[in-house]
């Protein structure tokens, strides 16, 4: 089974760093696992690494689409296969790094997303949400028909959060949810790093990052999606509040303010979901950094067996 280090946890943790260090000492290359970086033109308000950070270390799956075009959980799961085996066939470790915890999961496993268990990624829920208020349940329903018969055979038209729901599964996995479900296999031999810290260190730390979002130019680089706001880019963290500005509903400090506040939501949300789903090697390197030789040795022993 191929091997595979994968670096996960909530934003402003210290994911892109490590992952460099990481890099370096294991003849590693990153494979992006965020579902925002791989918008173009998005570079702040998505974290994406610098040329200086990333230190000459080849990174994937970042800058692939416009900030017009959708990305599903389905394409990734495909595109970041398909670098694992490459980047492994020129001898380097592959190492996923990201926060989107869907997107891991699907990547690991041979996984079925049908299941009403399975989370989804929200931006997805969100679009169908806005068409089923704007066009009205049987418009959604004939949507849901005309992606995926067999599930709308079974749903009636007016139950939206089904329909929603059937919706969200054809469009991440191109399986219907009324398809027969299989056991997930673990498809890598992973080793499976979870970054986290004191929740109000991380809190000060998501704060202070928008802040310096905000100094680096993020409301520029928001105002590339203003005139499309029904894109799957315009539904991430650090855009979506930018469009109350837009409007003039809402000064720029507010627009910090929400921003912020749905950061720190997501990091909570976040580290639910990797604790629940993953059951990561949990280590603290912004508190305790001496805690980094026991994780590289580790690594060590694991790549060696």
């Amino acid at each position: 089974m191929e091997k595979v280090l994968v670096i996960v946890g909530p934003t402003a943790v210290g994911k892109t760093a490590l992952s460099i260090q990481l890099a370096q000492k294991y003849q590693g290359e990153i494979i992006s696992g965020d579902s925002m970086q791989i918008y173009r033109g998005l570079d702040i308000g998505t974290a994406k690494v610098t040329a200086e950070e990333a230190a000459g270390i080849p990174h994937h799956l970042i800058d692939i689409r416009e900030i017009t075009e959708s990305y599903s959980v389905s394409e990734f799961q495909k595109e970041a296969r398909r670098q694992i085996s490459e980047i492994q066939q020129r001898g380097h470790l592959p190492i996923v790094v990201g926060g989107t915890g869907l997107y891991i999961q699907a990547l690991l496993y041979d996984f079925q997303l049908g299941g009403e268990q399975q989370v989804v990624d929200t931006s997805i829920r969100e679009k169908y949400q806005q068409f089923a208020q704007q066009k009205g349940n049987q418009a959604l329903w004939e949507l849901l028909k005309a992606k995926d018969s067999l599930a709308a055979e079974k749903i009636h038209w007016n139950n939206q959060r089904k329909v929603i729901r059937a919706l969200e599964v054809i469009e991440t996995t191109g399986e219907s949810i009324a398809a027969p479900k299989k056991e997930p296999q673990r498809l890598y031999d992973y080793f499976l790093i979870g970054l986290t810290t004191d929740r109000e260190r991380l809190y000060e730390r998501i704060n202070l990052r928008v802040d310096l979002m905000m100094t680096a130019g993020l409301l520029e680089e928001a105002a590339q999606i203003k005139d499309f706001p029904e894109a799957q880019a315009a539904l991430g963290i650090g855009y979506k509040e930018f469009f109350p500005y837009f409007a003039g509903q809402a000064t720029l400090a507010e627009t910090a303010e929400e921003i912020k506040l749905h950061s720190r939501r997501y990091a909570k949300r976040q580290l639910t979901w990797f604790r629940n789903r993953l059951s990561p090697y949990w280590v603290d390197l912004v508190d305790k950094p001496e805690t980094l030789p026991q994780l590289e040795s580790d690594i060590q022993k694991w790549l060696e067996e």
